[in-house]
């Protein structure tokens, strides 16, 4: 007596497609928030040095700028349309034992553009580091 099995290859491609778009949404989605979080790093680490440049003795809003510019030069994101916003707006003006902050800030659509496979994060939303430190002068 003889059993006749039925052939599982058709289940298999069906099960394929219905799980690999799945699979590959949350790859890329994973890629694009990683990519976010890696600029997000950067700005905070650029914010930081900023505000350490700042609150030396003497210290000026274009020694500010240097820091964070060649912090975020050392990370390839030398161009892609950053703000530095310091509080106080003048760092010289900073007093006693003031806290200065750094602000530095761009969006997603200038950072992001080159890898958003998924375009989950709106081009709109802004990337942005902040860092305050007591003041030394």
């Amino acid at each position: 007596m003889k059993i006749w099995r039925r052939s599982a290859r058709g289940n298999t491609v069906v099960e394929a497609a219905l799980v690999l778009p799945i699979l590959l949404s949350l790859a890329f989605g994973t890629i694009e928030f990683g990519y976010y979080f890696y600029i997000k790093h950067n700005f905070q680490g650029a914010a930081r040095e900023g505000v350490r440049a700042a609150i030396a003795a003497g210290a000026t809003n274009a020694d500010v700028t240097t820091a964070v510019t060649a912090s975020l030069t050392a990370a390839g994101l030398q161009n892609c349309g950053f703000t530095i916003t310091t509080t106080p707006t003048d760092v010289t003006a900073a007093t006693g034992s003031q806290a200065i902050t750094v602000t530095v800030q761009c969006t997603w659509g200038t950072v992001g553009a080159g890898l958003r496979p998924l375009q989950l994060i709106p081009s709109t939303k802004a990337v942005k580091g902040t860092a305050s430190m007591r003041n030394e002068g």
